[in-house]
């Protein structure tokens, strides 16, 4: 089975040996409430802050900045629709991202 082409990490490899984009997405998956959130985009599903807000159970403000986290992580994508914003999963930056990390731990382990 082809293992996907990771996207060139444009930033460079940190202190660990992997690129921070990658170290990035790892520290947004880190928090429970960053994985409660997630689960709520399985099946392409395409939610705004309120929505994520109300269906977690956390404030707005709340919702906004662990979206911020995420999206900084690769881990979710946003648009713009009037002054609403929507998030998805963001799998190319998943996928990128898994892929450096399968060829560290390859290369380290």
């Amino acid at each position: 089975m082809d293992q996907p082409t990771p996207a060139a990490d444009t930033r460079s490899a940190g202190p660990t040996g992997l690129g921070s984009d990658t170290q990035e997405f790892l520290k947004a998956l880190g928090s429970p409430t960053r994985q409660r959130i997630m689960m709520l985009f399985a099946q392409g599903a395409e939610l705004s802050v309120g929505q994520v807000a109300e269906r977690t159970g956390i404030s707005q403000a709340t919702a906004s900045q662990q979206l911020t986290l995420l999206r900084r992580g690769r881990v979710v994508t946003s648009r713009r629709e009037g002054k609403t914003v929507y998030y998805r999963a963001d799998r190319d930056g998943a996928v990128a991202a898994l892929a450096e990390l399968q060829s560290y731990l390859t290369t380290c382990c």
